[in-house]
């Protein structure tokens, strides 16, 4: 180690991940000191990587003697638990002593009064930047400006919703913003939250309070919705989206226009729709190569997923994975048609609750996959069952074992709940 360079020394102690890993490691030796004082470009402090009697006055301090023993620090991460409140003058003190170098900053932790961390870190060259547990008020694009900020992610945060439009609008090259569990303040009754950015490429909305959501993203390459219950989402934007995930929505209204064409990931699960009204939203994707639709609620009862629909509408498709409760006399509508899913190597077919249809319709949809390399089995078992479902799962199982005989090529696997 002693001909190992003080600059390699720094880069290795920047990987420990812990702060407190990094004050030990620094006490080794003077050349480790100095790494850590001149060549150390990340540090990360947690409440959970300290004793729990430690005091918020003794964190406090803890964490400001170590970060002003280090110069030119690049990220920075700060996650704090609820039982700790740091007074606002240590946490700005932190805040402009390494403002000038970090590119990366995270910072969870409650303070008391309220830190404007925009205000402080504007106009410097930060890249990442990821707010928990705070409040944010008063965004003026043209001195908050975010000229490098390419990921942004607000949880539980406290912001409005003409606030937060002008943030985005102040970082002109994010790339990807993330929104979890945000308390959202609205200058109308319907509560809608407008966004616009020429630049993202990466949008995710969780556990937002809102009733519509309309955003306008021409460069749009990923939508995951999560959580939400909502009146309207309409995405304004060209032909870049690629992947689509939503997952424990409800959604009244879903306009995306002609942002779907180029998909080639749906993943939708726990989601209550209009299937007609949602295929008509996905089907002019034909480079579709992966399809999934789980745990959906459909709004109307004759509704079902039609694999002739899917086969005609996605030529490419390669993986496909279908779960929903199969009704009596829907088996058929399902099945109908004779075109093939030439391309699916990777089929995975589920239920929450097993019905004699189950089997029948595992049979027709293997026998539309020519080229079928893979199936998966989900299914849900619960604790105790009747004898009838004692029954009709022996009777699946027995189905199984003569299926597998004639698809020999084919690997099957069963995951259960």
């Amino acid at each position: 180690m002693d001909h190992v360079p003080v600059e390699v020394v720094g880069n290795i102690l920047s990987h420990l991940g812990s702060a407190k890993d990094v004050i030990v490691a620094s006490a080794t030796c003077r050349k480790w000191r100095e790494a850590c004082r001149y060549h150390l470009h990340s540090l990360s402090f947690n409440s959970e990587d300290w004793p729990r009697d430690l005091s918020t006055r003794q964190l406090e301090i803890l964490i400001t003697q170590t970060i002003f023993q280090i110069m030119g620090l690049r990220c920075l991460s700060i996650h704090i638990d609820s039982s700790h409140e740091f007074s606002a003058a240590p946490v700005i003190a932190w805040l402009l002593y390494t403002r000038e170098t970090l590119r990366s900053l995270s910072c969870n932790a409650r303070t008391s009064p309220n830190v404007n961390i925009l205000e402080k870190c504007g106009r410097q060259r930060l890249e990442i930047l990821d707010l928990g547990h705070s409040v944010i008020t008063g965004v003026e694009p043209s001195y908050q400006r975010f000229t490098c900020l390419k990921y942004l992610s607000l949880r539980h945060v406290n912001i409005s919703a003409l606030d937060l439009n002008l943030l985005v609008k102040a970082c002109p090259k994010i790339e990807s913003l993330t929104l979890d569990a945000l308390e959202i303040v609205t200058a109308d009754s319907q509560a809608t939250m407008d966004l616009i950015s020429q630049t993202l490429k990466t949008f995710c909305a969780k556990s937002i309070g809102v009733d519509k959501i309309v955003l306008e993203a021409d460069n749009l390459e990923t939508l995951h919705l999560n959580a939400l219950n909502l009146d309207l989402f309409e995405l304004i934007g060209k032909s870049t989206l690629r992947n689509l995930i939503i997952d424990d929505v409800s959604v009244t209204q879903l306009e995306m226009g002609d942002s779907t064409m180029n998909l080639e990931v749906v993943d939708v699960s726990n989601f209550t729709i209009i299937w007609p009204k949602f295929y008509h939203t996905i089907n002019r994707a034909s480079k579709l190569k992966k399809l999934r639709i789980w745990g959906v609620i459909f709004d109307e009862e004759d509704e079902i997923v039609d694999s002739e629909a899917i086969a005609m509408s996605f030529p490419n498709l390669r993986d496909l994975s279908l779960s929903y409760e199969l009704r009596d006399g829907m088996l058929h509508y399902n099945l109908q048609g004779n075109s093939l899913l030439e391309n699916v190597n990777t089929l995975e077919l589920g239920w929450s609750v097993i019905s004699e249809h189950f089997g029948p319709w595992v049979f027709g949809m293997m026998e539309r996959c020519p080229n079928l390399k893979k199936l998966v089995i989900h299914g849900v078992l619960s604790e105790a069952k009747t004898r009838e479902e004692r029954q009709m799962l022996a009777s699946f199982t027995s189905f199984i074992v003569r299926l597998m005989r004639r698809y020999e090529h084919v690997d099957v696997q069963f995951e259960y709940e």
